[in-house]
Parts: structure tokens; sequence; C-alpha cells
């Protein structure tokens, strides 16, 4: 008699557990568990992280959702894809995705990229070379073949209207949104180091990489937010026909705004607009600063600028020789500015307020056209 009570004891204490194992998690029911380093978004705006348990969850935009696990029979809530981690094999789509692999040391689960124009990490273009990393082709035109040769766990997009990615839906692969690009500010882009570091499991790292930069950033936006004199600056070239404009809200008036400077469309609640060259004329002609990005082959001049629209000699900071310029054909842009607004917010600090950096400062990005 003892011993099958015994049996039903042990019986019941085995069901309550894995009744508890097979429970449904919710929202309000999570928890940290003590070795899963928790993550904070702070600045970021198109993704979320709750901790619950032994589980990651992550919503990226308005509608996915993944629910990042370090063990197959982990229980998650309703509505979230289960994706094991860490990852081992991915696919970049771009730079900026690049970047927060490249920040985190984690080059080896890269597998895949879209292609190597203006790629300047030796790494990448070593691995791509001997073939650890393939090339998928551009968006619109992927090679199913070698997305499936790179056999990725995962793969970053950042949707566009472009797209071409059905035919890899076609193939089963988890696709998981990066929408870094569409952060407005500086940190919130930077801050999808973060995302990164949870599918490749270096939370830990991810966290202290991006401590890094805020800290940084924030000591020298303070120190430029105390000058009394903020020059103003204006953005952008005409291209067929139309003048690109970046908008008060976008991401590079706020370093602008934060390197202590005035940005000429300041009072814009967009991202950005295209605007007929007299209508930037009237908003910029006596500004002090000019900002210009390009992949101008060969040596950018003021002469190569007034080639290109003879009008632009008209602006006060043609005039004065005031065009703060970099080349994406020269600097490694698009493949790590991403994840260092502190350098950029540096270099711009520099131009606007040299007196705020060491005298040696070597500019890494932007620099006086001469």
């Amino acid at each position: 008699m003892k011993k099958t009570v015994l049996f039903i004891a042990i019986a019941c204490v085995l069901c309550a557990c894995s009744g508890q194992k097979g429970k449904t998690l919710t929202a309000g029911e999570a928890t940290v568990h003590d070795s899963l380093p928790t993550v904070e978004v702070k600045y970021a705006k198109e993704f979320t992280v709750q901790d619950s348990a032994d589980v990651h969850l992550v919503t990226v935009g308005e509608k996915e959702r993944f629910a990042l696990v370090k063990s197959d029979d982990a229980v998650v809530p309703l509505g979230y894809t289960k994706v094991r981690v860490p990852i081992q094999r991915t696919i970049c789509m771009t730079a900026l995705q690049l970047s927060n692999f490249t920040k985190l040391d984690a080059h080896d689960v890269v597998k895949g990229l879209t292609g190597t124009k203006n790629l300047f990490n030796e790494d990448i273009k070593k691995r791509v070379e001997d073939g650890r990393i393939v090339t998928i082709g551009m968006e619109g035109n992927f090679d199913t073949e070698m997305v499936l040769a790179a056999n990725p766990d995962v793969i970053f997009v950042s949707p566009s209207k472009r797209g071409g990615y059905d035919a890899i839906k076609e193939t089963g692969i988890l696709l998981v949104p990066h929408l870094g690009h569409q952060e407005l500010h500086p940190l919130g882009q930077a801050e999808w180091v973060k995302l990164v570091g949870m599918f490749v499991g270096k939370e830990q790292e991810a966290n202290e990489v991006f401590a890094g930069i805020e800290r940084r950033y924030n000591e020298l936006k303070a120190k430029a937010n105390e000058v009394e004199q903020r020059p103003t600056v204006f953005s952008g070239e005409m291209h067929y026909g139309n003048w690109h404009a970046v908008g008060g809200k976008n991401y590079l008036a706020q370093i602008f705004r934060d390197a202590g400077a005035e940005y000429v469309i300041d009072d814009d609640e967009t991202a950005g607009e295209d605007l007929e060259f007299e209508k930037m004329y009237a908003l910029a002609a006596n500004a002090d600063y000019w900002r210009i990005l390009n992949s101008f082959p060969g040596e950018f001049s003021y002469d190569a600028l007034k080639a290109s629209e003879p009008r632009n000699e008209l602006f006060k900071a043609f005039k004065e020789k005031k065009v703060i310029y970099c080349n994406m054909k020269r600097t490694a842009y698009y493949e790590m500015a991403p994840v260092e607004p502190d350098v950029l917010l540096k270099d711009f600090v520099a131009i606007f307020h040299p007196e705020l950096v060491e005298p040696d400062y070597q500019p890494r990005y932007y620099e006086l056209l001469k």
C-alpha cells in the first residue's frame, strides 16, 4: 500500500512539472532567466524585445514576431515564430546589416552577400574569394541556387520596392526583416547591433558595444550643445533634375543638431523630399556649410561640383570653400558608419567646432573638401 501511495505521489509531482513546462507564456508572465543577458532597447523604434524565461521575444516592425530560443522544447507565446539560436549561418542583404556582424566579430556566421561593390573589409573580401561567402545577386534578381548553396538558417532582409523575395520565400528559409535603415535617430540605427547579437548568441557583447557607442556619442553631444555660435548646414546635390533633401526628422539632421549646427530644413517633419533647385537655393543660399556624400570616380573637387550643376557656385558654402565631403568609393561609409554614429558626430564636430576635439584628430568619413 505504501509503495502504491509513493508511486502516485511521484506521478503527481511529475505531471505537475510537465504541466508547468507546457504552459504557454503570456506577455504579463515574462520573467528573466539568470543565464540570459537582458536586452534593453532605448533608441530604436522598429524593433522591441521582451525577455521571457530562456526566450527573447522580438517584434520587428508592426507585425513580425520571433521567439529566439536556446532549446527546441522551449515553449513560446502564440503568434511568434520560433527560432533556435545562436544561428550558425545567414545571408546579409545590405552593408548596414553586415556592419552589425563586423562590429560583433561574427563574420563566421555570414555565408552570403548580395554583392561586393564598395566592400572594404579585408576579412570579408577574403571569405568571398575563397568561397566561404557566396554572392547571391542584387534585389529583384537573386540567384536561388546560390541562396541554397549558402544554406542559411535565416536571411536578414530589408524590404524595398524592388523586392524579389518571393523566390526566396519558396525555399522555406526564414526571412527576418532588418529595418535599421528606417530609424530616424543615429543611435537607433546603431542599436540594431543588439538584434543581431541575440540571433548570433552575443547579447552581452552587443550590449557592451552599444554602451560604448552611446557613451561617446552623448558625451560629445553634451559638449556641442554648450556652444553659443551654431553654424547652418544643408545637404545633398542635384540628381536627374531634382535635389533630394534630407528632412528634419532624418537621422542626419539629428547628427547635425547634436554636432552643434542648425540644419536649414529643421522645421520639416519628413525624412526627406525631392526639391527643385530654386527651392533648395532659397533655403540654403547663405548656409555656412554644405554636406555631400557621393561615389565620384576620381578626385572630387569644387570644379567637379560646378561642372555637375553650374548654379552650385552661387551657394555661400561653395564660395567660402566649406563643403563637407565623403566619397563612398574611398571610405567604408555604408559598411561601417551605421554602427559608428559617434565617429560621424565627431567628424562633424571637428568641422563645426574644432576646439571641442583633439588638435590632431583625423576624420574617418567627412572632411572639408580641398
